[in-house]
């Protein structure tokens, strides 16, 4: 009975473990984006519709996630190297409040759109068991990958530079 119980829980621990750290694409799964309307930090409308044409890559993050403030540089650098290009970052904070994520923003210089996320959205995108969680819309405003927790970030430049051709 132990036994079981152990390679039970050693499944469910592997099955979590990949999950945490997957990424899903391919033009078979392409579903639209849901569709979301929030006011970001500088009080402007923020609809993910406005950005139709455009790569977006939306990442729901946190002020206290570790691996989300290692990856937050690497995403103030992608908006700079190809927004002229096309792409739009948007930043999700799943944060509880307003403050300690505009603290985080003026701190860490972003420079791209960033919002306070609701249950509700995070819901519309499958829910956000960990973080981050990024996405790489598409242009049509499908969703051509997802990444859950720490990733290699050279994966999603890839994608984003794929996206942009």
């Amino acid at each position: 009975m132990k036994r079981v119980f152990w390679i039970a829980t050693l499944l469910a621990l592997a099955a979590f473990a990949v999950s945490c750290h997957s990424s899903s694409s391919g033009k078979a799964a392409l579903k639209p984006a849901p569709e979301f309307s929030l006011t970001d930090l500088s009080g402007r409308p923020l609809h993910l519709a406005d950005y139709r044409g455009k790569v977006v890559v939306l990442d729901f993050w946190a002020t206290w996630c570790e691996p989300c403030k290692q990856e937050i540089p690497r995403l103030i650098d992608l908006q700079n190297r190809y927004s002229a290009q096309g792409l739009q970052v948007l930043g999700i904070s799943m944060d509880d409040s307003e403050p300690p994520v505009r603290t985080f923003q003026q701190n860490f210089k972003m420079n791209y759109p960033v919002a306070v996320g609701t249950a509700k959205l995070a819901d519309q995108y499958g829910g956000v068991l960990g973080l981050p969680i990024t996405f790489v819309i598409d242009r049509e405003g499908r969703i051509f990958s997802r990444h859950i927790g720490a990733v290699d970030f050279s994966l999603i430049e890839a994608e984003v530079k794929k996206q942009l051709s």
